[in-house]
């Protein structure tokens, strides 16, 4: 999720989390009583509205974006993407987790058959052309097959992963429009300066709640792009267009954010009001140094004000039913030489959610474990377990979800295997 969340994989950089932003490294449902979720007893969903969860989630991720986690490789006959596809649903059961979030709307482009948007090239090689069956559909039929939520990932902005706008279909919204797009550090975006950006992206990911009985909207931590040096976000006509009345353009950017997060939860209730929405943002919101509602860290991107992402804000409004920040370090004794730590940023979400009914889920950096590049710590494979003990001892933390899916699967030095033993 630099993924949710997801994905520098262009450049071979682990999709989730924006560590490598921070110093460090990292890219990132509701119940219709369908039976019983792995090891639960409870009915699978996690009920709806604000304080409903009526269990702990046990998540995992599905990337897509350049076929980070699946398919495994554009172009594959169907049979062997839905053989694939269901594998992971299948591991996912036999590791006891209930959910799954699988990528949809990768690159501005779509795994369903989209009004709005084309097929994604993550399917075939080819951006818009039939991957012929239908994979969110599968997904969630498949998922609730197995007593598994399926929270359909959306990401907002990101339009492609290179600044070639010929690179995109010839009928692509961006190739349409191209007064939407920016290009900014090698990729490009919908500038979310522009109100018909924001209603544009909210209809194509609407489209999928209306036509699939998906449990939750989930977005990841790209809202405005993560900062790169030298590098300016040229969106100074959007800004001297609508940006009166504002003290600077960061307060226009955020309240921009805010208006995407805030009108696509009264959507989403209005089309589905079962319908959860998620955000899994990058794991500080401002440092104590910033800010002293901050939590005490010292990480090098702040979503406040580098993502413009205000999301403690949309805790305190409830305008979500779950945050999921990705808390992709190490818990360990407070060292002020790393810029953030497990042990702290867990106690500061459980604060900031508390009496809120917004529920906390911690993003957890599975990919890191058993990866030679990482601290020493990553290579004992009872780290993800400690940060269970950590979450146990906060009630606001109902859950957690593991990136990646791929990782999930082959389960480096066993850790999973450890933390589907505490799931029985």
């Amino acid at each position: 999720m630099t993924a949710a969340g997801d994905a520098v994989a262009s450049s071979g950089a682990a999709a989730r989390g924006a560590d490598s932003a921070q110093g460090s490294t990292r890219s990132h449902g509701s119940s219709h009583g369908r039976g019983h979720g792995p090891g639960q007893g409870q009915g699978r969903g996690h009920g709806h509205g604000r304080g409903s969860v009526s269990r702990e989630l046990r998540g995992m991720w599905i990337a897509t974006v350049a076929n980070l986690d699946w398919p495994s490789a554009p172009g594959r006959p169907a049979a062997e993407q839905q053989a694939q596809l269901i594998a992971y649903l299948d591991r996912a059961v036999e590791l006891r987790l209930n959910a799954v979030v699988l990528q949809v709307r990768p690159t501005a482009d779509a795994l369903w058959p989209s009004p709005y948007e084309p097929w994604a090239q993550c399917l075939t090689g080819v951006q818009g052309k039939d991957p012929g069956w239908d994979p969110l559909g599968t997904a969630v039929s498949e998922a609730h097959r197995r007593g598994l939520e399926l929270h359909a990932w959306f990401n907002p902005y990101r339009v492609a992963n290179h600044t070639d706008p010929s690179r995109l279909i010839a009928t692509h919204p961006a190739r349409l429009h191209p007064e939407w797009v920016l290009p900014y550090g090698g990729k490009l975006y919908y500038n979310p300066g522009l109100p018909e950006v924001r209603r544009f992206v909210q209809d194509a990911m609407l489209d999928a709640v209306r036509r699939y009985d998906i449990d939750a909207v989930h977005w990841d931590d790209y809202f405005y792009p993560y900062p790169v040096a030298g590098q300016v976000f040229g969106d100074d006509a959007a800004y001297a267009r609508y940006g009166a009345g504002f003290p600077d353009r960061a307060a226009w950017r955020r309240d921009n954010t805010d208006r995407l997060v805030r009108e696509t939860a009264e959507l989403i209730k209005s089309v589905k009001p079962d319908v959860r929405f998620g955000i899994s943002p990058f794991g500080v919101w401002r440092n104590v140094a910033s800010d002293p509602l901050g939590s005490d860290t010292r990480a090098g991107v702040e979503t406040y004000d580098d993502l413009y992402a205000d999301t403690r804000k949309w805790i305190k409004e409830g305008w979500i039913d779950y945050i999921c920040p990705q808390i992709y370090w190490l818990a360990q004794p407070l060292d002020l030489r790393v810029p953030a730590n497990y042990a702290v940023l867990v106690p500061w979400w459980a604060d900031v959610v508390r009496g809120t009914g917004v529920d906390l889920y911690v993003g957890e950096a599975l990919y890191k474990v058993g990866d030679p590049v990482q601290p020493a710590g990553w290579q004992d494979p009872a780290e993800l377990s400690r940060h269970l003990d950590i979450c146990a001892r906060h009630p606001e933390a109902r859950g957690n979800i593991y990136f990646s899916a791929k990782h999930v699967a082959s389960d480096r030095l066993g850790a999973m295997a450890l933390i589907a033993e505490r799931y029985k």
